[in-house]
């Protein structure tokens, strides 16, 4: 606020410039009191013209009003002082006024006199000058204007405003008014403490210098500041940022920057923000030349948004992003900060020709996953909790920053589990296996069924391999059917499994939805969780079979079909063997003819040397195979072995020469029959 010792500032908040220049209307007895007074002081009025000072009237905002100051007479500036009389400023030509003065002689200074033997109220009011205090009345405050006059400034001066009256024998400035009143010459000292603190703030306006000011009015779209005269701060000129509440500032000072001015209106602009501006772009200059990625500073939290904070570093604007405040979850930034909180961040981007800074905050602290693979090991249980639950499963907190996903399919060893949030909820504390972890992604798999009793397992172990049971149909597919042991318990019926004999094209014309079936466990796979179940090893003719023989023993059997690469044999009811060409005859040498071949009632010839559908013949077992269900027989093995047999019973027998042959053999056997 502008102030002066002499001219104090206040007076000028009282009202407008238009209003504090405006005159009180003289009487008719006023006037003509001043005009007698001016004649009859002629000599007065001319010394007292060329003793006063010359002020300017440029801070009356009136042309009218304009401000004549009165000069002495004297030769070469008849014509300037003429011009100033008129109340005009322009340039006087000397040589003008050089013929002016030699043309115009005794007769133009008459003239000049005279003028001054008549009211002046042009030149006389609104002028400037130095006076002293001499005493104080009711009726004002009485000064000396010399030349032993004495001038009045009236007491509704200092009443009305927040003027303090001048010390006495104090030197001040006052204006004239062209008025009187009993014999004193009225005198505003109010006018000159307006014009000079208006002169101070063109000043301040040209020179952009930074004024100081009190908010004295709470008006629609801003302030009411004094800073001499009434001054007018916008709202969004107040801050940087739009103020929420302007109201509680009112009384207090504030340093601003005068933006506009128009004197001729009174109306004055001022602006905080600009100032704030220059200081920030001050501020901003210097802090990009000290900033660099990686490098931690101290900020406050300006603005908190959806997706993070900006942080004031001190005249630049940093984003905290939200995924950046912690290594934990963060649901709203707003949990993690607060505005106005101060905190040390960490830079971990820095643009510095768009002016751009990324900051950090969970990167001053430890990172979780670093020894995570040591402290939660594949295989290992540990707790957590919940955090939040999607469509296709959960999400669970081991510590903060560190989260694991249980999928659907892990949750629980029931399969029909429609949606994660029937069986979890946000805030539950879980017992988990960690499935795999990978702190390379920050990834770890989790599973809650792992950590319970395994009820397939449970019932598995209900149904070692060998086991009898029943179910019904589930599910019928092109290699088989499911069939349902217990609920979560199903097995598989293979369409090889289904008979012994019978060859099962397609499932549906064996088995029916919901139809009850007796199988027995043949195979159970934990890993992947299959049960392998049979319907012709329920009756097990197989494994008696195979208990009651072995590789080498001659059986008996019946040729039940003849293939290109065979004969299939029949050992016994739905037991069937194969017995391959190579193990029928010796190979024929190659100027032998062909063997003897056989017609079958659906295809054409085929050859299994002597072997003949529907006879019985000897076998030797050269292969079984329980697994498969596989017998491989060798017709000739068979009867090279019985020729053996019988040689040596013939040689034991007989008690013949150990030289017998097999035609001695042959002989005997003929003999006998």
């Amino acid at each position: 606020m502008f102030a002066d010792h002499d001219n104090p500032s206040t007076a000028a908040a009282a009202a407008p410039v238009q209003d504090s220049e405006k005159e009180a209307p003289k009487t008719a007895n006023e006037a003509e009191a001043g005009h007698s007074e001016t004649k009859a002081s002629v000599s007065a009025a001319k010394e007292e013209a060329t003793a006063a000072p010359v002020a300017q009237a440029d801070g009356d905002p009136r042309p009218e009003q304009a401000t004549t100051p009165a000069a002495p007479v004297g030769a070469g500036s008849t014509e300037s002082h003429a011009t100033e009389a008129h109340g005009e400023h322009a340039p006087v030509d000397a040589e003008a006024a050089a013929a002016a003065e030699e043309a115009a002689g005794s007769e133009e200074m008459s003239k000049l006199i005279e003028q001054y033997s008549e009211p002046q109220e042009g030149s006389a009011n609104n002028e400037i000058i130095e006076v002293k205090v001499v005493a104080y009345t009711e009726h004002g405050v009485v000064v000396d204007v010399g030349g032993k006059t004495e001038g009045l400034i009236p007491a509704v001066e200092f009443s009305e405003t927040d003027i303090p009256r001048p010390e006495p024998n104090a030197v001040i400035e006052v204006q004239r008014t062209g008025e009187h009143k009993d014999g004193y010459a009225i005198l505003s000292y109010q006018k000159v403490l307006r014009r000079r603190t208006w002169e101070k703030i063109e000043a301040a306006y040209k020179a952009k210098e930074t004024v100081t000011g009190k908010v004295v009015d709470r008006i629609k779209g801003g302030l009411v500041v004094d800073i001499g005269a009434r001054a007018f701060l916008p709202g969004s000129q107040y801050d940087l940022r739009p103020a929420q509440n302007l109201d509680n500032l009112m009384n207090t000072e504030l340093q601003v920057r005068i933006t506009k001015l128009n004197r001729r209106r009174g109306n004055i602009v001022v602006s905080r923000r600009a100032l704030l501006e220059e200081e920030l772009h001050s501020k901003r200059a210097q802090l990009m030349e000290t900033l660099s990625e990686g490098q931690t500073v101290h900020g406050h939290v300006k603005n908190v948004t959806e997706y993070g904070a900006f942080v004031d570093l001190g005249g630049i604007d940093g984003l905290l992003h939200l995924t950046d405040l912690s290594w934990g979850r963060v649901k709203h930034p707003s949990d993690i900060v607060k505005p106005d909180q101060e905190l040390d961040v960490i830079i971990l981007k820095f643009d510095k020709e768009k002016q751009r800074v990324s900051l950090g905050l969970k990167q001053l602290m430890p990172d979780p996953w670093v020894g995570a693979a040591e402290k939660y090991p594949a295989g290992g249980k540990v707790k957590g909790k919940i955090v939040g639950v999607v469509d296709y499963g959960v999400f669970v907190e081991l510590e903060q920053g560190i989260e694991g996903l249980v999928h659907v399919s892990e949750m629980s060893w029931n399969k029909k589990v429609t949606h994660p949030s029937k069986i979890a909820k946000v805030g539950d504390e879980v017992d988990v296996v960690v499935l795999d972890i990978k702190p390379s992604d920050r990834r770890v798999s989790l599973g809650i069924k792992q950590a319970l009793p395994d009820p397939w397992l449970q019932t598995a172990e209900k149904y070692p391999v060998g086991t009898v049971v029943t179910g019904k149909v589930r599910n019928i597919a092109e290699f088989g059917a499911f069939i349902e042991i217990e609920d979560g318990f199903d097995g598989l019926v293979h369409v090889g499994d289904v008979s012994w004999t019978g060859r099962v094209k397609n499932p549906h014309e064996v088995f029916k939805k919901g139809e009850p079936i007796t199988a027995k466990v043949l195979k159970i796979d934990p890993e992947n969780r299959r049960v392998s179940l049979g319907i012709k090893q329920v009756n097990d003719i197989w494994g008696d079979w195979f208990k009651d023989h072995k590789v080498g023993q001659i059986v008996k059997g019946k040729v039940s079909r003849i293939a290109t690469f065979g004969a299939f044999v029949e050992l016994g009811e739905n037991i069937e063997a194969l017995c391959h060409n190579t193990e029928i005859e010796e190979r024929k040498r190659r100027d032998e003819g062909p063997s003897p071949m056989h017609r079958t009632s659906t295809g054409p010839l085929k050859s299994a040397g002597p072997l003949e559908p529907g006879k019985e013949y000897d076998f030797k077992i050269i292969k079984i195979s329980p697994e498969t269900r596989r017998i491989g027989l060798s017709y000739r093995a068979a009867a090279k072995q019985i020729e053996r047999q019988e040689i040596q019973q013939y040689r034991s027998t007989t008690k013949s020469s150990s030289t017998a042959t097999i035609g001695d053999v042959m002989k005997s056997k003929l003999s006998a029959r």
